[in-house]
């Protein structure tokens, strides 16, 4: 079950190779959170530079309002909707790096295999992250028409979209990407559920920075389960 996976990745958090990856996602999680803030309240800016007018915090000046308390806790709200990109961005970081220490842990018996080159996962997760966006904008449009279902529709289409994404890229490091294409197919109901249950906790201010990796962990986790069968 897929909670199984996740109790594993959870109970794996005073693991010491864990922790160091934990911390190195959190934080870098945090910098594109506020790198990706910025560059939001920098386009609103553009178009109106004496000030902001933003949600909650109300009107700030672009400098003073970024630095002000009421624009962290505006960040951590947004952050509901920007931790998945951040989400995103982050597999071909970290995954190889949290899917050996799991292995290492859990799965001692299989042999080492090298991870993907840094660039090729950088091109996977940029093409992703273009799908994400559009498909986003697309659900944003249709979360304004029908707003009662702004929540199902969020963590549907991202969960769909997260789970095929960090499935990919856990099974690609042993079956290549026609095999991993070939599992996820064959899986895919319970990939696009996993999906669904890691963008319900990334809706959650502060919790959300853990959750790119302890998902990574996961979908770990649930290849091997599957692959097995």
């Amino acid at each position: 079950m897929i909670f199984t996976d996740f109790a594993k990745a959870v109970a794996q958090l005073s693991d010491s190779r864990f922790q160091r990856v934990l911390f190195l996602g959190i934080g870098l999680a945090f910098g594109l959170l506020v790198l990706i803030y910025m560059a939001l309240v920098g386009l609103i800016s553009w178009a109106d530079p004496s000030s902001v007018t933003l949600p909650i915090v109300g009107q700030v000046g672009w400098l003073n309002g970024f630095f002000s308390i009421g624009s962290l806790i505006l960040m951590m709200v947004l952050s509901v909707f920007l931790m998945v990109p951040v989400a995103s961005a982050m597999t071909s970081l970290f995954l190889d790096d949290v899917a050996q220490a799991v292995e290492h842990k859990h799965y001692p018996h299989l042999p080492d295999v090298p991870g993907p080159s840094f660039w090729d996962g950088v091109v996977d997760t940029v093409n992703f992250l273009g799908v994400l966006i559009a498909a986003n904008i697309i659900a944003f449009a249709l979360s304004i028409m029908f707003p009662i279902f702004t929540v199902p529709i969020f963590v549907g289409l991202n969960g769909f979209l997260l789970g095929r994404e960090y499935f990919t890229l856990a099974a690609m490091r042993r079956e290549g990407r026609q095999g991993a294409k070939v599992l996820r197919k064959r899986y895919s109901a319970q990939i696009w559920f996993a999906g669904c249950l890691m963008t319900v906790p990334l809706m959650v201010p502060i919790l959300n920075l853990l959750i790119p990796i302890l998902g990574a962990a996961t979908f770990t986790h649930l290849y091997h389960r599957l692959a097995a069968r």
